[in-house]
């Protein structure tokens, strides 16, 4: 039996804005706090085979960002469109623009998982694994790159229901699917000897779980306020631009992001390649700190969007300074419990004292920047809701490519200064670039108020001729 259709949630979070925020991104943070128990579980069962296998997984790790990034770049752009057409009260082009998404999702999905198996070993072998480690590392991606269109369908699914302010239905899928890769991880890297390909088995197949869900949930029971007629489905240029224009700059900086840490292997390695599995660690650690700064920072995207579209440009100055405040406060509060527990977070993923040494200075010097990061992501992210996509993509070049890559190879290659550097090139990235997306975001906010950005109501008359049919 179908479920009875459920109204738009506008009024709800008009009426109450923090309140809405703290509803849209504490469901997101558990689930994401879920993920990222999985991440760490994943690292750790992975280091017990070997602490080769450790590495090799680490350095999947940016190419496995590379495709995901564009996929949740694109998925933020659906997510703000999605809601700015639900803030206008136009219910007809949030259900063509949730159609596009669920196109773009098949498209990118299919070509991604051929790309990876037919170029991914030598691009491995580009970004600098060792040759000893190639085929431990290729036996890990080529497993997982078939279940590449189960999560970026996943992905666009979760993007969708966050535009119409539905954040838990989601969280309780991806929570479950975690929970299930979590289980199927020692039974398959252990119980049947699979090793790191084991781990990505497990991957794969939580992950068509997931994605299978999300079908039956929304085309079958009707779950969602937006709907879905793929078979009466009528492509917009307009709508797939507006997708594109704000979220094609995420996916651009997502994909930087990618390449950074790419970049960032090749110069830890000419170290040792204790360093990169180091880095890779303290990075998968550090997700627990970005949890809350996404979960707000994507609530933020969802509640801007939707009082950007009704023209309460007061709503949205004070969910901003509320969200950031908060954000900011909690980055302080992990800088002071990672930098006192470092070696102990350490110890649990390797028996290994070089890496445990290295990744407990990478961690002590790294967490002077966790205040700053929720400025630089915040703004970013509540631009798109605005609909300005360049920015997030331009502090994402500045922090990632003219900043960090830039200044670790001349601290390391040029001046010959030792690892630690490359920690110290991040921390002046985070700060500049924080300082910059801050100033950037006043200066959209001014433009907003000003009246120089066209609304979604006039885009809707754009829009409407086409749909008339639909």
């Amino acid at each position: 039996m179908k479920t009875k259709k459920k109204q738009s949630r506008l009024k709800e979070f008009i009426d109450n804005p923090k309140k809405a925020l703290w509803k849209l991104a504490v469901p997101m943070m558990f689930g994401m706090m879920i993920q990222t128990v999985y991440m760490i579980v994943d690292m750790i069962f992975v280091g017990q085979v070997s602490a080769d296998s450790l590495t090799a997984l680490a350095f999947n790790m940016p190419l496995l960002f590379f495709g995901l990034g564009i996929t949740f770049g694109l998925g933020s752009g659906v997510t703000a469109v999605v809601a700015q057409f639900i803030g206008a009260e136009d219910k007809k082009n949030a259900d063509n623009s949730a159609e596009h998404g669920i196109v773009l999702g098949i498209i990118l999905g299919v070509v991604f998982t051929f790309a990876g198996l037919c170029w991914g070993e030598v691009v491995l072998s580009a970004i600098g694994v060792p040759e000893k480690m190639l085929p431990l590392a290729w036996s890990y991606f080529r497993v997982i790159v078939l279940g590449y269109i189960f999560m970026v369908l996943s992905v666009f699914f979760r993007s969708i229901l966050s535009g119409e302010g539905d954040v838990k239905t989601p969280v309780i899928i991806q929570g479950s699917g975690t929970i299930l890769n979590i289980i199927l991880d020692p039974i398959l890297i252990f119980g049947f000897g699979l090793g790191v390909q084991g781990a990505a088995l497990a991957t794969v197949l939580s992950q068509a779980c997931v994605a299978l869900v999300f079908v039956y949930l929304l085309f079958v029971k009707e779950h969602a306020y937006v709907t879905f007629a793929m078979r009466d489905f009528r492509f917009s240029g307009d709508i797939l631009k507006k997708i594109f224009t704000i979220g094609m700059p995420a996916s651009f900086s997502m994909v930087l992001m990618s390449l950074g840490g790419g970049t960032f292997n090749r110069i830890l390695v000419s170290f040792e390649s204790d360093a990169v599995a180091a880095f890779q660690v303290g990075g998968r650690v550090e997700h627990a700190v970005f949890v809350p700064f996404i979960s707000i920072a994507a609530g933020l995207v969802t509640l801007v969007g939707m009082f950007y579209g009704a023209k309460r440009l007061d709503l949205v100055r004070q969910i901003i300074k509320y969200g950031m405040s908060r954000a900011v406060v909690m980055g302080a509060l992990f800088a002071l419990c990672f930098f006192f527990l470092a070696p102990v977070i350490m110890t649990a993923f390797t028996d290994s004292d070089n890496i445990v040494q290295l990744g407990t200075r990478y961690m002590r010097i790294i967490v002077f920047s966790y205040p700053f990061i929720p400025i630089a992501m915040i703004s970013g992210r509540v631009l798109q809701g605005l609909g300005f996509g360049m920015p997030l993509f331009v502090i994402t070049f500045l922090r990632v490519i003219l900043l960090s890559v830039s200044l670790a190879s001349f601290f390391v290659f040029v001046l010959g200064k030792s690892v630690e550097w490359v920690w110290i090139a991040q921390l002046i990235s985070v700060l500049v670039s924080a300082s910059i997306a801050l100033l950037w975001l006043r200066w959209g906010l001014r433009r907003v108020e000003k009246g120089e950005i066209v609304d979604v109501k006039e885009t809707d008359e754009v829009l409407g001729g086409q749909l008339q049919e639909a």
